[in-house]
C-alpha cells in the first residue's frame, strides 16, 4: 500500500509558508535563549534547515508547531553547549556598550536565569517569555503536563534562590 505524502512533506513552498507563520514565535524563543538578534536569526534558520531535512519524521501535521519549536530549542541548546567549549578571548567594544545600557535588574535576572538548570530554564522561558500555556509547553517538550508543572515550580525556586543571593529581598 503506497501512502500519499502530505503537503508539508512534498511541497517546499507550503513547508516554508508554515515556517513563516511561526517566525515571530521562533525568533522570540531563540532570542530569549541567545540574547542576540543575529544569533537568534541564525538559530531560526538552522532550525528551519533541520526541520526541512527531517520533515519525513513528522507523523502528525497537526503537531507541526510543537515539533518545529522543539527543533529550535535543540538548536539553541547545541549552540549554548558549543559556546561553553569556546573560551572568549575578550569582550568586544560594542558588546560592553550594550551591557552598560541594560538595567542592573535585567542583567541580574538574565544571569540568574542562566544559572537555572536547562530543563527548568526551558519551561520558564516558554511560560514567561513566550506566554505559552502548560499544555502547550508539554506538547513542545513532549513531556506530561505534570512534569512541566514540576519543572516550572523547581525552576522558579532555583530562580528565587539565585536572585536572593544577589541581596534583593523582593524575590523572596
Amino acid at each position: 500500500m503506497i501512502r500519499e505524502e502530505s503537503v508539508i512533506l512534498s511541497d517546499e513552498e507550503s513547508f516554508f509558508g508554515l515556517v513563516a507563520e511561526h517566525k515571530k514565535t521562533l525568533y522570540g524563543i531563540a532570542h530569549s535563549y541567545l540574547r542576540s538578534e543575529a544569533d537568534a536569526l541564525e538559530m531560526v534558520q538552522e532550525a528551519t534547515c533541520r526541520a526541512w531535512i527531517k520533515r519525513r519524521s513528522l507523523k502528525d501535521e497537526g503537531r507541526f508547531s510543537p515539533w518545529l519549536i522543539r527543533i529550535l530549542i535543540n538548536c539553541c541548546n547545541d549552540e549554548l553547549k558549543r559556546r561553553k567549549r569556546v573560551i572568549p578571548s575578550e569582550i568586544q567594544g560594542g558588546e560592553s556598550s550594550v551591557i552598560e545600557m541594560a538595567s542592573d535588574r535585567k542583567l541580574d535576572m538574565e544571569r540568574a536565569l542562566d544559572a537555572v538548570k536547562p530543563k527548568y530554564r526551558q519551561v520558564l522561558v516558554l511560560k514567561y517569555y513566550r506566554d505559552m500555556t502548560l499544555s502547550e509547553i508539554a506538547a513542545v517538550l513532549d513531556r506530561p503536563e505534570g512534569t512541566v508543572k514540576t519543572w516550572l515550580n523547581k525552576g522558579l525556586k532555583q530562580l528565587r534562590d539565585k536572585m536572593k543571593g544577589k541581596g534583593d529581598d523582593r524575590y523572596v
